[in-house]
């Protein structure tokens, strides 16, 4: 079954649900692109047929490039918060009740809010030339939701080396960091994804449900209460006279290219 939409591509088959983000040229952000994206995933949540779900793209060499930086800055302060809500909040809560497993199928570049859905999903396969990267300091925003979380994953001072010097970094790094599950060969993620997909989708679903409910609720130690401070912390930055310069700057920048 496959059901095509604007930004995204739903598609459910042998209990799997794939959902493709396919916004070229780099799958940016919008609240529209959001909100479908959180249908995409209710949906999924819904169906007691779907026992694992995928997240992957369908534009080569780019997951999720992040916010759409241009819409961003004609927007005003209740959109910053709109996509926000969607991004943090949302996504958060929507993945917490899930009720399955998710794999994210990072095919390529992920910066920013492309890194948010990717550390989100419950695993990430990662092809081993993909880029990420949380530059958002860069451009006059902050990486707010993962202040919340990667230093409990990567420890302070790798988690401060990634989210201040906005460096990119490559697969093999996010490996070993502990920020991806595995690492393939370039171009087959989505592949990777499917079978071990497959795999989950054998186990018993009541069980793997119950599992990971208990699982997430471990891991939580407040996580979703930092999510919604987040919000305010990157909406209070997004708010100063420096981020709208810099992400002005930014826009110029690429009208320029």
């Amino acid at each position: 079954m496959t059901n095509p939409s604007h930004f995204h591509t739903y598609r459910v088959e042998n209990g799997i649900a794939e959902i493709l983000m396919n916004h070229p040229p780099v799958n940016a952000m919008t609240v529209p692109w959001l909100d479908e994206l959180l249908a995409c995933f209710e949906r999924a949540a819904a169906d007691e047929a779907v026992r694992v779900v995928i997240l992957g793209s369908t534009v080569p060499g780019r997951f999720c490039a992040g916010l759409d930086l241009k819409a961003f800055s004609e927007g005003d302060g209740e959109t910053t918060r709109a996509l926000l809500e969607r991004l943090y909040t949302g996504f958060t809560d929507l993945q917490f009740r899930l009720g399955k497993p998710s794999i994210a199928a990072v095919n390529g570049t992920a910066r920013g809010g492309g890194m948010t859905l990717a550390i989100s999903c419950d695993m990430a396969v990662v092809e081993r030339d993909a880029s990420l990267g949380y530059p958002e300091i860069d451009v006059g925003v902050i990486p707010a939701i993962h202040f919340t979380h990667l230093h409990r994953i990567i420890g302070k001072h790798r988690a401060f080396d990634l989210l201040f010097t906005g460096r990119a970094f490559s697969a093999q790094e996010a490996f070993d960091l502990g920020l991806a599950a595995r690492i393939v060969e370039d171009g087959t993620a989505l592949q990777e994804a499917r079978a071990l997909a497959a795999v989950l989708a054998a186990k018993p679903p009541r069980i793997l449900k119950m599992a990971r409910e208990y699982f997430l609720s471990e891991l939580d130690d407040g996580y979703r209460k930092g999510v919604k401070a987040a919000v305010e912390n990157f909406c209070n930055v997004a708010a100063t006279a420096e981020s709208k310069a810099g992400i002005q700057a930014f826009v110029e920048r690429q009208r320029k290219r």
